[in-house]
């Protein structure tokens, strides 16, 4: 049996990045093959992430692959049990490579068809055993939420403080600063439609009957509250409809006017909120 030594078990603990004890027990049993002491460290942290499958995975993130000059976006999102891991590097990166890989592989379906591809920050690598590494490293739950790929070039944004966000949008024309600066909008106003055309219909005469029911009791002519009724109904899409509502950044223009000042026409957004859905 070859001799595992202090000095190969803290190299192995490097690269790793596991417990020094878990370390030594692995090239212990593999007697020093690096290879097959990963390979078994990896099926012992599966069989203890399954025992705790059960998890609640109430934090997160949203991975975002996004760029004008790139021919797709996607959005994934990444769920684990505590707000610390978070801001953990390496889940930072899993969560971005998850996105990167759904927007430039082959596309999924399913979470599971997604870790079965290759990792694009690790060479020789499925996501899949990257998550299984990060999991070893962190002993914390990871689960993929909602995942979203989009054809063309896209804007994004992830925003990460007291409210988790992330914004995918699909635009044609302008640059990456305008579809950041639109992106960031829509997860600060949270719009529920691109368009006005957009908005369900049931809604739209729902908010209609409202506005009519309070013009009448105002004592209103009955003549003028079919008027005053599609009036108010612009306050109702301007915090309703994404193109319709006053830009953060400059609330003397619409998003739609500020989006066309800068030849870019919106095309489509896909809004989350971490929890939701």
């Amino acid at each position: 049996m070859a001799e595992i030594t202090a000095a190969a078990v803290r190299a192995f603990r490097e690269k790793t990045g596991l417990p020094l004890m878990d370390c030594k027990r692995a090239l212990t049993e593999a007697h020093g093959d690096e290879e097959k002491a990963i390979e078994m460290l990896r099926k012992a942290g599966e069989k203890l992430e399954a025992k705790r499958a059960d998890r609640v995975t109430e934090f997160g993130r949203f991975g975002i692959y996004a760029g004008l000059d790139k021919s797709t976006g996607a959005m994934v999102e990444l769920k684990c049990e505590s707000a610390p891991v978070t801001q953990n590097d390496e889940f930072i990166r899993l969560a971005n490579d998850l996105a990167q890989q759904l927007a430039t592989g082959p596309g999924a379906a399913t979470a599971d068809e997604l870790l079965a591809q290759a990792s694009p920050s690790q060479p020789g690598s499925t996501l899949a055993q990257q998550k299984a590494d990060l999991f070893n490293r962190i002993r914390e739950v990871f689960n993929i939420g909602r995942m979203v790929r989009i054809d063309g070039p896209c804007g994004g944004y992830s925003h990460n403080a007291k409210t988790v966000a992330g914004v995918l949008l699909a635009v044609d024309g302008g640059t990456d600063a305008v579809a950041k600066d639109v992106s960031m909008h829509i997860a600060a106003m949270r719009p529920k439609a691109l368009n006005i055309s957009d908005l369900d219909p049931a809604l739209v005469d729902k908010e209609r009957e409202i506005l009519r029911e309070a013009a009448l009791k105002e004592g209103k002519p009955a003549n003028i509250v079919d008027k005053m009724v599609e009036g108010r109904l612009r306050s109702f899409y301007a915090e309703q409809v994404l193109c319709e509502q006053p830009f953060v950044k400059d609330d003397k223009l619409t998003v739609g006017k500020f989006a066309a000042q800068h030849q870019m026409k919106i095309q489509r957004f896909v809004h989350w909120e971490l929890g939701q859905g």
